[in-house]
């Protein structure tokens, strides 16, 4: 199995969530071992996606460099991380991805568009070989070995609507486009007030997120899903481990887990060689491995 990347450029336009302003987004190929890049044009400034350059993690992943950002890359990169992409240039006109409809949906259009086509390296991937925790009260979020990739979420929330959901995806690309990449963001209409008050969440709407006031869900078309808010929660899991570099095998879990919990997974995981081996999918003795990523 070798490397990936797109056939063609392709572009979209949408509304960034934070500031409501028209954003351009424009991904193209690049070359074997070239990673995922991030290019804002409107300042030139190029933010390879590594750990590292993660700046922010409150009410979204955030990477920087030289004091430029790019905000909400989560989702974009679920859906990129889902169709097992290696190397990419993901080029935006401002300092967010747009929000599209809260999915990742409209992405996973983009590159079905765009064809995903090998390369010339094979690929690799990263295999867990311990458990790792990062715990925070009742919250954790967790990797452990397995020869599969699964993700598995719970969370509660003391509203009548969401409660207490659980979920587990076995990975797969076309159980991840059929059971994930639909499920939009969510929150809470006095969230959404007090960030507007802040200058804030300016492009939210009943068209790119689920909200909900106190008792129940506001979009007059419903959820696309009963148990949506935790299949969003893997979408995020999912854009948030992309961070590591590579797809990975193993097993993810989740109680109440968040932007920041993920970041700190990724530090924990890469800050030693011990927690993980990089495989390099050649041979019969790999199959099994690849089969999520076909």
């Amino acid at each position: 199995m070798y490397q990936s990347t797109i056939k063609k450029s392709v572009e979209l336009v949408g509304i960034g969530l934070h500031k409501g302003s028209p954003v351009k987004l424009r991904i193209e190929p690049l070359e074997s071992n070239s990673g995922i890049v991030f290019y804002r044009s409107d300042v030139d400034v190029a933010i390879p996606l590594i750990p590292q350059n993660v700046v922010d993690t409150k009410m979204a992943t955030v990477i920087g460099k030289d004091g430029f950002v790019i905000s909400t890359i989560e989702h974009l990169l679920s859906a990129v991380y889902a169709y097992g992409i290696d190397n990419l240039k993901i080029i935006v006109d401002s300092d967010e991805v747009p929000v599209m409809d809260g999915s990742s949906a409209s992405f996973c259009m983009l590159l079905d568009e765009a064809e995903v086509i090998e390369l010339d390296k094979p690929k690799k991937i990263m295999r867990i070989k311990k458990d790792i925790i990062i715990q925070e009260g009742e919250k954790y979020v967790k990797l452990s070995p397995s020869d599969n990739l699964k993700y598995n979420f719970t969370i509660k929330f003391p509203h009548p609507v969401i409660k207490q959901q659980e979920y587990t995806l076995h990975f797969t690309k076309q159980s991840y486009k059929d059971e994930i990449s639909r499920a939009r963001t969510f929150g809470f209409l006095h969230e959404v007030q007090y960030l507007r008050s802040k200058g804030l969440a300016l492009g939210g709407s009943l068209k790119n997120a689920v909200v909900l006031d106190d008792k129940k869900v506001l979009n007059a078309e419903g959820l696309r899903y009963s148990d949506e808010f935790v299949r969003h929660k893997i979408l995020d899991a999912i854009g948030d481990m992309s961070l590591i570099g590579m797809n990975f095998i193993g097993n993810y879990e989740a109680m109440a887990g968040s932007h920041d919990l993920n970041h700190k997974l990724t530090l924990e995981l890469l800050k030693s060689p011990e927690n993980y081996e990089v495989i390099e999918l050649v041979g019969e003795k790999t199959m099994e491995l690849e089969k999520a990523y076909v």
